[in-house]
């Protein structure tokens, strides 16, 4: 589940006796952590890079891996860039978190790419998720501390065509979290990382058919390749979310002013399953102790089949979703989405709703969440906003 990061500071609850915002969020999310952590959910670090950060991709139920390319492909799939129809396209775009509950939890993220001829382009990225003001107190009477906690992003890719109808792409990121507050006793540095990506997309030639034309659409990224994060000197090793995206899709292209597209994808963090390595029947210290022992080499590749229930719960741990964008002229778009999650592992369930706007080399799009789930979502009821600029030559992509 997206909203985890609060267990990488929870230890510094002592020095808070009169933040009522804070205590309230920490009540509630940790309790749905412990609860998940029953079910065997894998958590960790750095979530809020799995969170969709730009309006069309939410508006489609958090997909993007196979959609056409627009500036925000960066978090999705960057090897789109390689078939961007202008030479240039900046995109920025706007969160809220938590909203129903506190007002300064966001996450604002901006793009931009650029094409280098009819062949590659190269791209820069930055997340930025901050959670706002924070008094800290000692004493009930005692002037408060204000801390500002926060984690970003920033990363750069490079696309190349490989073939007229196939693009690949790679991906370098600088993660930073600084989550931890100075308590006088111990080190309160943000914790950083390294991480890679490495990305495919594959776009037919327009094929006709009977009454319409169409075009398929595939794509795969493995994101956020790269060691563990360490929060303090000797503390616990969290592993980055790396994870693969996989999709695919068509577009019915009933003439140049109408274009329907239905699209899916499939998620699954590499990341070890937690478990009951000594057999005792808990999930406890010890156990966790030998799970932070997992290279995050071999944590890929046993993420595949680690779970304790075998086939079936590796299946769990598999989310999907399904979303439609129809586009008319290219300048007004509408967009649904619905996405699952097993509810052993996190059971964020939701449809989404969206639309998008362009006057000439201007875009807006807009999202809105319905939660389905029991488990009450941290972006329900939250209207997103992204804004797009492309310009410059244009190309012809067959």
């Amino acid at each position: 589940m997206d909203y985890y990061w609060f267990q990488e500071y929870s230890t510094t609850l002592k020095l808070m006796t009169k933040m009522k915002k804070y205590l309230l969020l920490t009540v509630v999310l940790l309790s749905i952590k412990i609860t998940a952590q029953q079910e065997r959910a894998i958590t960790t670090a750095v979530p809020f890079l799995n969170i969709a950060a730009d309006a069309r991709a939410s508006g489609m139920g958090d997909m993007g891996v196979a959609t056409p390319v627009d500036a925000y492909s960066q978090q999705w799939n960057p090897s789109k860039y390689a078939f961007a129809n202008q030479k240039m396209g900046i995109g920025v775009s706007y969160t809220p978190y938590l909203e129903s509950i506190v007002t300064d939890i966001s996450l604002l993220s901006a793009n931009v790419y650029n094409k280098i001829g009819e062949q590659s382009a190269f791209a820069f990225g930055i997340r930025y998720f901050g959670l706002g003001e924070i008094e800290l107190r000692q004493t009930a009477n005692e002037d408060p501390r204000i801390v500002k906690p926060n984690e970003f992003a920033v990363d750069g890719s490079y696309a190349l065509k490989l073939s007229p109808t196939f693009s690949m792409a790679v991906g370098g990121r600088f993660i930073s979290s600084n989550l931890r507050f100075q308590d006088g006793t111990q080190d309160s540095q943000a914790a950083n990382a390294f991480a890679v990506d490495i990305s495919g997309f594959y776009r037919s030639r327009e094929i006709a058919y009977n009454s319409f034309n169409g075009r398929w659409r595939g794509g795969f990224n493995i994101s956020n390749l790269g060691g563990s994060i360490q929060y303090d000197e000797g503390g616990q090793q969290n592993f980055l979310p790396t994870n693969l995206k996989l999709g695919g899709g068509f577009d019915f292209i009933f003439d140049p002013d109408n274009v329907l597209g239905i699209y899916t994808e499939f998620n699954k963090l590499l990341v070890p399953t937690p478990r009951d390595f000594d057999g005792d029947g808990d999930i406890d210290s010890e156990d966790n102790d030998e799970y932070q022992q997992i290279s995050f080499f071999n944590g890929v590749f046993e993420s595949f089949g680690d779970a304790p229930d075998g086939f079936s719960e590796e299946l769990q741990e598999v989310t999907w979703a399904l979303g439609a964008e129809y586009r008319y002229l290219e300048s007004f778009m509408l967009r649904a989405g619905y996405f699952n999650e097993n509810e052993n592992k996190g059971a964020r369930q939701f449809f989404t709703l969206g639309a998008g706007f362009k006057f000439k080399s201007a875009q807006i799009d807009l999202s809105y969440l319905f939660s389905t789930s029991q488990v009450r979502n941290p972006l329900e009821n939250t209207l997103r906003f992204s804004l797009t600029f492309n310009f410059g030559e244009e190309f012809i992509n067959d």
